[in-house]
């Protein structure tokens, strides 16, 4: 929203021609009183009697070029007036908005006090604006990390794994065993209805993959060929219970063969022996594991941070990153052809239920956001010039579009600040990241140093 015209003083004017000042309420709001003169907001008439122009008709004039003076004449001015403060207030709130530096979390109430028929304008605008808080405790931070040791039963799985991709199946005569491969028919209903998804004839699959419901695996262990299973139970990922039925029509067992140098020679490439083999497994995996260990660590930190704040949080805030996730969910099913209200009946949810599991991700959020704007302002982390210009050089790349454009494009909508912001959450998640204590699954002490080396080394 760009300022509106007479934001700033002019030749002529001894005073402002905008005067706003701020007075704190309790709630997290605040109360901006604006006041515009008459001079200045004269100006807001004349634009508004230009719209005006734009849909009235004059005999003798062109659409729109009415000079006011007539239009006055013939429609007076309340009507102009009205427009004037319909259109220019948002600007004038806009202006006091930056001038106070307002951190509005929801649309403020504004409420005109003065000039709706004559003189000088003014208006009280009451804003709900975003909590400063303090979180004791960030400073011993614990954050629980997956381990960065690699076990010798990952080296085997990672080696059977590979001897099963070059393994045979063959027909087994006995009961079904963790790790065969069966063909099943499958069905599933519920309330008569077949369930999207399991209703599927010669279905092959491993036994102990966790697929379909809880017990699945369960109830095929021990089955015989041939053999009819029925239970009713809640297929994953929902919360109602179906009737499913398997038939048992093929049992098979993987037969391997043995794990030797020559083996290794003839298809495993670039190594020629076992224990060259695992050697590169072993390492391949605990570049996995710090990898993953690295992608987790937002996660994990800022969801260890938001447990300290205890703050009841502003509905306002939760409600507007709620409609966000709705909204990107929904068209994240439209863009794949899905129609939500067939995914929720396939996934046994209601459309509240669906809702109310985002509304916690989006309560998380909010903390989250507050929690690292206490943590940036505790340990005075700032977003300097350089940071917001590399920021929009990032963007701007992402975008395909000049540095520029992308500048003025967050400069004209007032986003500079929420950016600087989003640096300064940044950085705050980079300090956490130095001085919080990481551990594994055991509790043993991860170095942070292994974890992140490179990136600290380049920023100290």
């Amino acid at each position: 929203m760009g300022f509106p015209r007479g934001c700033h003083e002019r030749q002529g004017y001894t005073l402002r021609p905008v005067k706003s000042t701020i007075e704190n309420l309790e709630g997290n709001k605040v109360k901006l009183v604006v006041e515009i003169d008459e001079a200045e907001f004269d100006r807001n008439i004349d634009e508004a009697f230009r719209k005006i122009a734009k849909q009235v008709r004059i005999p003798g004039f062109r659409q729109g070029k009415a000079p006011r003076q007539l239009l006055q004449a013939q429609i007076g001015l309340d009507a102009a007036r009205s427009q004037a403060l319909q259109d220019s207030i948002p600007e004038y709130l806009a202006m006091a908005v930056r001038e106070h530096n307002v951190d509005l979390i929801a649309t403020p109430d504004v409420q005109v006090t003065k000039g709706e028929t004559a003189g000088p304008i003014g208006f009280d605008a009451t804003c709900e604006v975003r909590p400063e808080i303090q979180v004791p405790g960030y400073k011993g931070l614990r954050v629980e990390l997956p381990s960065l040791e690699v076990s010798d039963a990952e080296i085997v799985e990672a080696v059977d794994s590979e001897r099963k991709r070059h393994g045979k199946l063959v027909d087994a005569d006995r009961a079904i065993q963790q790790g065969d491969h069966v063909a099943l028919d499958l069905t599933g209903v519920r309330e008569g209805n077949p369930v999207p998804g399991l209703n599927v004839d010669d279905w092959l699959y491993e036994v102990g993959k966790g697929w379909v419901s809880p017990s699945f695996d369960s109830k095929l262990i021990g089955a015989t060929l041939g053999q009819k299973i029925e239970f009713s139970e809640a297929p994953n990922g929902t919360t109602d219970e179906a009737e499913l039925t398997i038939t048992v029509k093929k049992i098979q067992e993987m037969v391997l063969d043995e794990l030797t140098d020559e083996w290794v020679s003839s298809n495993v490439a670039e190594f020629d022996t076992v224990d060259a083999w695992k050697s590169s497994l072993r390492e391949r995996i605990g570049e996995l594991k710090l990898n993953q260990a690295r992608s987790v660590f937002v996660e994990r930190t800022t969801a260890a941070l938001a447990t300290l704040v205890e703050i009841e949080l502003p509905e306002a805030m939760v409600t507007k990153d709620l409609q966000v996730r709705v909204r990107n969910m929904v068209e994240q099913f439209q863009s794949q052809g899905i129609a939500l209200d067939q995914w929720l009946s396939a996934t046994g949810q209601s459309t509240q239920s669906f809702i109310d599991a985002m509304r916690e991700d989006s309560v998380r959020a909010v903390k989250i956001d507050l929690a690292l704007r206490a943590v940036a302002k505790a340990e005075s982390i700032d977003a300097l010039q350089e940071d917001i210009d590399k920021e929009i050089d990032r963007i701007a790349m992402q975008l395909g579009r000049k540095r520029d454009q992308v500048r003025k494009a967050y400069e004209q909508n007032d986003a500079i600040e929420e950016l600087a912001a989003q640096i300064r959450k940044s950085k705050a998640v980079d300090w956490l990241l130095r001085n919080s204590q990481l551990v594994d699954a055991e509790g043993k002490a991860v170095d942070s140093q292994t974890l992140f080396g490179d990136e600290q080394d380049s920023e100290s």
